[in-house]
């Protein structure tokens, strides 16, 4: 193997990694919330490894670029956001479903794209917002309730952040795990070590639709299919967007009844693989990808042993986990929300009550968030014309 390509795998490999470590706990904790079983979880993130796995290498081998696939972190932010919508657990499969769909019709219809791409930036990043700040308050929560427990964790967070930020979030759950080892044992998960895959039959829930289908679609698209083209854009890679949706939304779709929640462009973590630092030669930065792709492969058997750590876990430490690595997201989120002077007061309104954490109708709070900012900017335009 030449050097070059070593260090392409390489690179693939530490994307995947870096990706898988820094927000599974989110993943489990967004499956759970909407009524997965601690062995249903398990499945859902062995699904979703398998299926990234997959389309990342199908798309890489087929482009010859650096395409990056990941599950969506703002989506799970959202599920662990919504909690169990009527219909439990199947009704959260169905609504997968319907996210799955919407966004290969995106890729075949493009009047729903631009549709989407119409929702002002600064709504859709204080929804996202809302949905992330109860997570992101999770490490000062702990901080009191669990000291003895999440102080490591908190301060290795904070220490590797100025140190090497790359590691910050990989070091803090280094530490919950050493934490955890040391308090008490892991105790198994209904699977055991090795996850197995668990399927479910979806339901269609007229709540679970608009409140987690919906709002998963638009922050799937908004947070990271935008952003993800972004960084490809930025490195030289201008990959057809339509091949992309239809093959993340169909992949979607095919995965839900195992737990695949939504799969989409990779963000941040596509900068490992799609810049310099993968190749030199930018014709050659696929080979990254594809090997991040076969990472989350051999990564994803080891969902049933995230599982029993997640469940033997003190209450509030995988929590502490996810929520420090959702503070990035959310520092963007807010920064987003709040660049336009003339939409800054309709974003607030958005955030505040996307992270209200109510439930009317039997709809989460990110649907209200976004109908009610989308309606304050329209109130907003329409009063010169009625004066």
């Amino acid at each position: 193997m030449r050097p070059g390509t070593l260090h392409a795998v390489l690179a693939g490999a530490i994307a995947a990694f870096v990706g898988f470590a820094s927000t599974f706990a989110v993943v489990l904790a967004g499956l759970r919330s909407v009524g997965a079983s601690p062995g249903q979880a398990a499945s859902g993130l062995l699904a979703v490894c398998v299926v990234m796995a997959v389309t990342t290498a199908f798309l890489g081998l087929r482009t010859r670029m650096p395409i990056l696939l990941a599950w969506s972190t703002p989506g799970a932010a959202l599920l662990a956001s919504a909690g169990a919508p009527d219909g439990g657990y199947a009704a959260a499969v169905g609504a997968f479903v319907v996210c799955g769909a919407l966004l290969a019709l995106t890729g075949l219809w493009g009047a729903l794209g631009r549709a989407i791409a119409r929702i002002p930036v600064p709504i859709a990043s204080a929804m996202l917002a809302g949905v992330l700040l109860p997570l992101c308050l999770a490490p000062v929560r702990a901080a009191v309730d669990i000291p003895a427990a999440a102080g490591p964790v908190i301060a290795t967070w904070a220490l590797l952040s100025v140190l090497a930020k790359r590691w910050a979030v990989p070091g803090a759950l280094a530490v919950a795990i050493v934490v955890v080892l040391v308090s008490e044992p892991l105790v198994a998960g209904p699977t055991g070590a090795l996850p197995v895959l668990e399927g479910v039959v979806p339901s269609l829930s007229v709540a679970a639709l608009v409140g987690i289908a919906l709002p998963l679609f638009v922050v799937t698209m908004a947070s990271q299919n935008v952003p993800g083209m972004g960084v490809l854009a930025a490195n030289g890679y201008r990959p057809p967007l339509r091949p992309v949706l239809l093959t993340t939304g169909g992949a979607t779709v095919v995965g839900a009844p195992f737990g695949v929640f939504a799969v989409n462009l990779a963000a941040i973590t596509a900068a490992l693989v799609a810049g310099p630092d993968a190749h030199a030669d930018p014709a050659r930065r696929w080979i990254a990808s594809v090997a991040s792709g076969a990472t989350y492969l051999v990564l994803g058997l080891g969902a049933g042993l995230a599982t029993a750590f997640v469940a033997s876990a003190p209450a509030g430490l995988v929590e502490t986990v996810a929520g420090l690595a959702l503070l990035g997201a959310l520092g963007g989120a807010l920064t987003s929300s709040l660049s336009e002077p003339a939409q800054r007061e309709p974003a607030v309104v958005t955030f505040v009550v996307s992270a209200s954490a109510i439930t009317a109708l039997g709809i989460s709070a990110a649907f209200w968030g976004l109908v009610a900012g989308l309606a304050f900017l329209g109130l907003r335009r329409a009063r010169p014309a009625a004066a």
